[in-house]
């Protein structure tokens, strides 16, 4: 059964190999440790996200750092990432990597996260990882079926395709979700495919012969038949949130002075397994929909760079001021497919209401 599945989602995701595991955060630390991560490497990533992406580069041995998002895409900014490897790093002759200038760490791989169902402008960020030899992983966790349209190929790509390796979470609550915690890692990299396989089974590649010293994290059949049924249904899925988006950007746009809608670049096909706008009384409104029965979310309301699990590595407020502001001013509404018209409806109702009452404030 976790073969099919495995089969399958490589199919879908338009890849060579899917190997299934037992969460997004175990398919991040496999495809980082299969990758070649070392010890004290340094792994670039955004500081608005989950909190698994930077566990999963911590666990591996390496050590996060950050990048700034886009203001309007909320994934990683090329440009920033660039001013990154450009100023703060220098290439070693002696060793042929890329080291860090103040913490004389090797840079080795960079995790583009492609947030609330929208891809990272992969082009740019596949180009300077190229220029440096740096590892791609996607964190594809929030994007599974997004598109990517990749100038560079002139061709649409799927999210969990394009990089060295990807990783995915099928955590209930996702696009496509188990029944329970699953995971799997998509490449096209023969070699890596067969080493994140013995990781996930104690470093085994056949019983009792551990080529490697492994985790306990398979995808165990159950989820992995579960998973298979429902991904017959994921791309109508998909479509169906994109639906909800079309009719929440339709319904919230007289209200553009407020609040700020998703942003859609025309290289991107989102699936949008979050809905999130963006608004200067986001708590007020937070609480003004929750007051009248409707479930809203704060996806993230502190940036990893601030949480107290990483006091200790010196970042401050203020180091990463596009994230911290989204922090701030983002909010997650109602969505999921079979979402219908008229519970937008409310939805945009309820909004317009808190609006006109925090301007009347003003």
């Amino acid at each position: 059964m976790v073969e099919e599945f495995e089969r399958e989602y490589a199919q879908y995701c338009d890849t060579r190999y899917c190997v299934g595991v037992n969460s997004g955060t175990d398919a991040l630390r496999f495809a980082l440790i299969a990758a070649g991560v070392q010890t004290d490497d340094i792994v670039l990533t955004v500081p608005l996200t989950f909190i698994a992406t930077t566990e999963a580069i911590s666990q591996a041995g390496g050590r996060p750092d950050f990048v700034d998002i886009d203001a309007r895409t909320y994934t990683m900014d090329p440009e920033k990432l660039r001013q990154y490897l450009q100023a703060k790093c220098a290439f070693d002759e002696k060793s042929g990597r890329l080291v860090h200038r103040t913490f004389q760490c090797p840079v080795t791989a960079v995790i583009p996260v492609h947030l609330y169902g929208q891809t990272a402008d992969m082009d740019p960020i596949l180009e300077l990882a190229a220029h440096y030899n740096l590892a791609v992983i996607e964190d594809s966790c929030q994007a599974h079926g997004a598109e990517y349209f990749s100038s560079t190929e002139n061709r649409w790509r799927k999210a969990g395709s394009m990089g060295h390796a990807a990783a995915f979470s099928f955590y209930p609550g996702k696009n496509l979700g188990a029944c329970g915690e699953a995971g799997a890692v998509t490449t096209n990299d023969e070699a890596l495919a067969r080493k994140i396989r013995m990781l996930r089974n104690h470093g085994q590649s056949q019983k009792y012969h551990h080529e490697l010293e492994g985790y306990n994290g398979r995808l165990d059949s159950i989820q992995a038949g579960i998973l298979r049924v429902k991904l017959r249904h994921l791309t109508r899925w998909n479509e169906q949130r994109r639906e909800c988006a079309r009719v929440y950007n339709r319904l919230l746009a007289p209200m553009a002075g407020s609040v700020t809608l998703p942003y859609q670049p025309s290289w991107s096909k989102p699936v949008y397994h979050l809905y999130v706008v963006r608004t200067w009384f986001r708590e007020e409104l937070w609480k003004y929909l929750t007051e009248v029965g409707i479930g809203t979310g704060v996806h993230y309301p502190i940036p990893i760079h601030l949480l107290t699990a990483y006091e200790s590595c010196g970042w401050r407020s203020g180091d990463f001021p596009v994230a911290e502001e989204v922090a701030k001013q983002g909010l997650s509404l109602p969505m999921y497919a079979g979402l219908r018209p008229e519970q937008q409806e409310k939805v945009a109702e309820a909004l317009s209401e808190c609006a006109l009452i925090e301007d009347v404030r003003q």
